[in-house]
């Protein structure tokens, strides 16, 4: 079901406001949006993953739902925070999974558009994820950035609207968080980023 931009931006007002009925109300609005950005995420994991689709679309919604100190804008802010909370799950789940398996090697992480196909290995996971720890300290817009077009599958227009930048910042600040993950996570460069994501 997919609803008008200003229909889901009413219900995250309300939703703001503290109207428990925009919760139920919300869902039906932006779920398959949501299960395409779990899809993306999910995509390459292995097979008999505990976690699927649409658990990770119900265990971020109620993340979403239940933040208290969120002013909702707009459906971008919305699904630009729920690439967030997607990002948050997935490694809290890796994190389970090599806790889990302990006592391998540790894997090298690449950081290229092939990496950026969907989630990898729980070893990637991880180490993107400190990497982005490392970057937010450095760049917390780069980071966020990376975080809504990697997890989020969002677009640079879109990335640029929650944001509140342009369209050609999003753009510089992709190539140079993508520079910098690269020789972060130990590779050497890597291809350009292409302007048409």
């Amino acid at each position: 079901m997919h609803a008008a931009r200003g229909d889901i931006t009413h219900l995250l007002v309300d939703l703001t406001g503290g109207d428990e009925g925009a919760v139920d109300a919300l869902m039906p609005h932006v779920y398959e949006e949501m299960r395409a950005l779990a899809r993306r995420q999910l995509r390459g994991e292995r097979a008999g993953h505990t976690l699927n689709t649409t658990a990770l679309v119900h265990e971020a919604y109620l993340k979403l739902v239940r933040q208290e100190d969120v002013t909702w804008q707009n459906r971008a802010h919305f699904f630009g925070i729920a690439a967030l909370a997607m990002r948050r799950i997935l490694i809290n789940y890796a994190n389970k999974r090599l806790a889990d398996k302990r006592g391998g090697g540790e894997a090298v992480a690449t950081f290229d558009e092939g990496f950026m196909g969907g989630a990898t290995r729980a070893e990637e996971l991880v180490a993107l994820d400190e990497a982005l720890t490392r970057l937010e300290i450095l760049s917390a817009r780069q980071s966020k950035v990376v975080t809504m077009r990697f997890f989020g599958g969002m677009t640079q227009e879109e990335i640029a609207e929650v944001l509140e930048v342009s369209v050609p910042t999003v753009r510089r600040d992709w190539r140079i968080a993508r520079a910098w993950l690269s020789r972060e996570l130990g590779t050497s460069g890597g291809e350009a980023p292409r302007d048409d994501a």
